[in-house]
């Protein structure tokens, strides 16, 4: 038991949360305006949201997930870091820069500018739900954490992480998240340098030709490859890139940040942080993997617990606190945008559009804080009882990728609210089918993942239908304030 690491990490994480979530709440009260708590008053600088924005969709799957896929896959795990890597650089460049144009608050909220109510609420509600369950992962990963180095169940460290996650974001919103990740990103990749060096130096002779040569004479060269079989590139890297792409560039929890951006030269600017901040942490992460698995002193214990094992057995007790305040940091970044991400789909679609139309800055943030303690509570009591639902995330994320192609076809092309939502509900029944029933056995597909049917039937459908039906010129096309709008940020970039 590691009781002393787990003090100094609780130590510093309490006192860096609190210390910014009071003094940014202070600074909120003096200073009040549009969006103060869900958007920062719209004035994040650059860094802020760059770190913000890589560190959201970095998580437990980048950490625990990427050490397990390393023992069966190789070094092909790295396709999970790339697959974030292009998201970053495809949100980046569009749906974070269209979404901070059109000055709103959330992605349902953007949906119903461009398709109406109706498919507003298709999209709040499933996004709140695919927020959620991706919630649950994180309180998982904390739970493991605490588990991990103490005597506490997965359960108790889930509770432990899930207060720790409540108390990221409730003080002062989206600013204290955003500057609270600044400086946990700088103490993360320190870390891992760190980390790597002392790993290297505590490798047999020959340190990692070691690991290079043990794949090799297990006639398993090809996990030393990021392009692994033919297979694997398309049932995982592939469907990797695709899922991840185009479902968490049109997410609130990625979008949120971007929206509270000074402005959108701030977001081009990002790309140069974000991406590789991101890309590069798999890396890092599946070597570790495959070093473990490559260890004869450690391969016993597994693909779930190996990893974790050699970096407390090789690394000094305060290297060990160093790292896992710096793990613990990505999974309570992310656990506080995902547990913010359906409060404000919440807030705002669901509260202020239909029950309190007027309501005040100082009833959004109540609203808010309310909903954020209670998802995040819900999370962490059920977190340590679910199965591991990394496998599920094809099918999860598979749930709005027709929304990013509507989107797209709704700003530069067409627009039609029936279309939307017969294209969203069919791509989502034959989705839950994909995954439920012996559908892809019957169409000689068994294996293939979720995103690419509900790729197709995506595409299919809403170019189908919004080429059958009529329908109001896109968004960003001539002949409407946004679309002059849309104009005159171009010509300012």
């Amino acid at each position: 038991m590691n009781w002393g690491i787990i003090v100094a990490v609780l130590a510093y994480e309490i006192i860096l949360i609190f210390g910014l979530g009071l003094y940014f709440n202070m600074q909120m009260k003096r200073k009040e305006g549009e969006g103060s708590f869900l958007l920062s008053n719209r004035d994040l600088p650059v860094a802020v949201v760059a770190v913000t924005m890589a560190l959201t969709v970095l998580g437990t799957p980048h950490i625990f997930g990427i050490f397990e896929m390393s023992w069966f896959i190789g070094a092909t795990s790295i396709w999970f870091g790339l697959a974030h890597a292009v998201l970053l650089v495809v949100t980046i460049t569009t749906t974070a820069l269209w979404a901070r144009r059109t000055n709103v608050t959330s992605m349902p909220e953007f949906v119903a500018l461009i398709f109406g109510e109706g498919p507003r609420l298709m999209v709040a509600a499933i996004m709140a739900g695919l927020i959620w369950g991706l919630l649950t992962l994180e309180g998982q990963g904390m739970g493991i954490v605490f588990a991990t180095m103490t005597d506490l169940s997965i359960q108790e460290g889930a509770v432990v992480g899930g207060i720790l996650g409540i108390l990221y974001v409730v003080f002062a919103g989206m600013k204290e998240i955003g500057w609270v990740n600044l400086v946990n990103c700088i103490i993360m990749y320190v870390g891992l340098v760190v980390t790597m060096f002392y790993i290297t130096a505590g490798m047999p002779e020959g340190g990692w030709q070691t690991v290079a040569d043990y794949y090799v004479n297990q006639d398993q060269a090809e996990m030393l490859s990021i392009f692994g079989t033919p297979d694997l590139l398309i049932t995982f890297g592939l469907a990797t890139v695709l899922s991840t792409t185009f479902c968490q560039s049109i997410n609130q929890q990625l979008l949120q940040p971007a929206m509270a951006a000074k402005n959108e030269k701030t977001i081009r600017r990002t790309i140069w942080i974000a991406v590789p901040l991101n890309g590069l942490f798999c890396v890092f992460m599946a070597a570790i993997g495959l070093a473990a698995k490559a260890n004869p002193e450690f391969f016993e214990l597994g693909p779930k617990m190996a990893a974790p094992a050699m970096l407390v057995n090789i690394l000094p007790g305060w290297l060990v606190a160093w790292l896992v305040a710096s793990l613990l940091a990505a999974m309570l970044s992310t656990f506080a945008m995902s547990s913010m991400a359906p409060a404000t789909i919440f807030a705002n679609d669901v509260y202020k559009n239909f029950f309190n139309p007027d309501a005040t800055e100082e009833q959004m943030r109540k609203v808010t804080r309310i909903l954020i303690v209670i998802l995040g509570v819900a999370a962490f009591l059920v977190a340590g009882y679910l199965p591991a639902i990394v496998s599920a995330i094809n099918w999860v994320f598979a749930w709005l990728t027709p929304v990013f192609w509507l989107v797209i076809i709704g700003l530069f092309w067409k627009r039609n609210s029936a279309a939307a939502m017969i294209t969203m509900a069919a791509t989502w029944v034959v989705n839950s089918l994909w995954s439920f029933t012996a559908l892809p056995e019957m169409v000689g597909f068994a294996g293939m993942p979720n995103v690419y049917p509900s790729l197709i039937v995506g595409l299919v459908l809403g170019i189908g239908l919004h080429a059958i039906l009529p329908g109001k010129p896109g968004l960003f096309r001539g002949g409407n304030d946004i679309a002059d709008l849309a104009t005159a940020e171009a010509a300012t970039a």
